[in-house]
């Protein structure tokens, strides 16, 4: 197999040729590694390679697991490899390796999967774009002048440009849609509690921060899912092991009630301008739907945008500061002099002089969006609506300035962070850091599944998402509309390959 045949196929399509003896494991495994080989250098995607390992791991591998056989790669963040490093894309970590692997790791080894290394993340996370100071930056595969967004942008550098069918992804405020919609991929934010985190964490970001992947093909997603879900020992959320999401593909939905949002209460209150082709991505998706025979109607989703922002960034302000913490208990090392980028060190401060009445209060307004869109729910199966305010961002451009972070670095200053945060910098924060992607926190904070559907493009060739959220728990409902769009539109026809040329504009 070289790699051209190799990029041909997404991960279940790898597993069926393995499976039927057309092509072995090894020379799966030989063509993943050639590719990352010779067009990593180009993309970036991957900061840490593990090949010899990972060939070890394969002769081990269970020949009937569903995924046996088939490359794929971890995110540089919180999915722990035993023994291995783990830097969560901060030079602070650059020498930390974790004690024993994630509980997702566990389940993607039993799966059959080859792990052969790991994605570029920003710092800790914390940004949809993924310009680590630590790492090298990924660049968007259709093009390399513009993000591929993050904080997954390594995972989605990687599926896009075709160096594996399928990469790990972590989503807090939108980190696998983000990606997903700059990069033309399908990318599934589970429900809350549904693909474990422990043994290491129990819940992150107050649950925020659900695990999944960025794939070419609904059905990758659908399968992964299959073998990854369900609480483990200790897990905060009681979801057992379910089964039956790829199943659920066979079972195109009907008559669904469709919600349509240009999200204007989430981002007005930021200042967000939403971008043409945005705009006609949603409507042009809109329409689709209702060519499929879905009830479509206009209507916004019961928040309010500047409360969710705010109670979004306070969560986000004290899970920092504890995260600073930890990783000072993981290295001894202060706080004070962990090799830290400006903007993660001036944040960690506003953290540690938050009240705990003002995170209590935030979580508590998480509470009450959660119950406001189950009633909208009751209503509309679906909500569709934007990903992010416009196509990829040119790399470079979100990223804080010089000024910007010397500006934060006073916050050093003892007690100027009390100060900040009385003087409204949680607002300013929030403004500057969500205005061009206020849409995606929703579902983060309220705990229910949503995706970005790869259905539009740019004259410019940029790849536009569409997001749709379903109830708490409805991961089936998604995934079987998802692989009815996929059908239509065939969006993975178009997805670009290393060297290759720009693909043409969908219709």
């Amino acid at each position: 197999m070289d790699v051209g045949d190799y990029r041909a196929h997404d991960a279940l399509g790898l597993a069926a040729l393995i499976r039927s003896g057309e092509v072995s494991r090894g020379e799966v495994f030989a063509a993943a590694c050639a590719a990352i080989e010779a067009d990593n250098p180009a993309l970036g995607a991957v900061v840490r390679t593990r090949f010899e390992r990972a060939a070890e791991e394969g002769r081990a591998l269970d020949a009937s697991a569903p995924f046996a056989g088939v490359p794929t790669l971890t995110k540089d963040l919180l999915m722990a490899i035993g023994g291995e490093p783990l830097a969560f894309g901060s030079a602070a970590l650059a020498e930390w390796r974790a004690p024993e692997d994630s509980s997702l790791v566990r389940r993607v080894r039993e799966a059959g999967f080859a792990i052969l290394g790991q994605t570029a993340t920003p710092e800790l996370g914390l940004m949809g774009i993924t310009e680590p100071k630590a790492f090298p930056h990924p660049v968007n595969p259709w093009a390399p002048a513009h993000s591929p967004g993050g904080s997954s942008g390594g995972s989605a550098a990687a599926v896009a440009g075709g160096l594996v069918p399928l990469a790990l992804a972590g989503d807090g405020g939108g980190s696998i849609r983000i990606p997903a919609s700059h990069c033309g991929l399908f990318g599934l934010k589970p429900s809350r509690g549904r693909v474990p985190l422990g043994p290491m964490f129990g819940e992150v970001w107050q649950g925020a921060v659900v695990e999944h992947a960025l794939t070419r093909s609904v059905r990758d997603s659908a399968a992964l899912l299959d073998a990854i879900n369900g609480m483990d020992e200790g897990s905060p959320w009681p979801l057992p092991r379910e089964s039956g999401f790829l199943a659920a593909l066979e079972r195109p939905p009907e008559g669904l009630r469709v919600a349509v949002s240009l999200g204007e209460p989430l981002g007005a209150p930021l200042g967000t301008r939403l971008d043409p082709e945005v705009r006609l991505a949603v409507e042009q998706a809109a329409a689709r739907l209702e060519g499929l025979g879905h009830h479509v109607e206009w209507a916004d989703p019961p928040v309010d945008g500047e409360a969710l922002a705010d109670s979004y960034l306070t969560l986000y302000l004290g899970h920092l500061a504890a995260d600073l913490a930890w990783i000072s208990e993981q290295t001894d090392v202060s706080v004070a002099r962990l090799a830290l980028e400006p903007s993660t060190r001036a944040i960690g401060r506003l953290g540690r002089c938050l009240p705990a009445r003002d995170y209590e209060s935030a979580k508590r307004y998480w509470n009450r969006a959660a119950r406001d869109m189950a009633a909208f729910h009751r209503r509309f199966d679906l909500l569709l609506m934007p990903v992010a305010a416009t196509p990829a961002p040119r790399r470079g451009e979100l990223y804080p300035s010089a000024a910007r972070e010397r500006l934060m670095s006073l916050l050093a200053i003892p007690g100027s962070a009390h100060l900040a945060l009385r003087a409204g910098m949680l607002k300013r924060l929030a403004a500057d850091s969500l205005r061009r992607t206020p849409y995606t926190q929703l579902a983060n904070l309220t705990g229910q599944p949503a995706m970005s559907l790869p259905l539009h493009l740019t004259p410019e060739g940029l790849p536009v998402g569409v997001q749709v959220l379903g109830p708490m728990g409805d991961e089936k409902r998604l995934l079987a509309l998802a692989a009815r769009l996929e059908a239509e539109v065939a969006w993975g026809r178009h997805l670009p390959r290393a060297g290759a040329a720009r693909p043409e504009p969908r219709d």
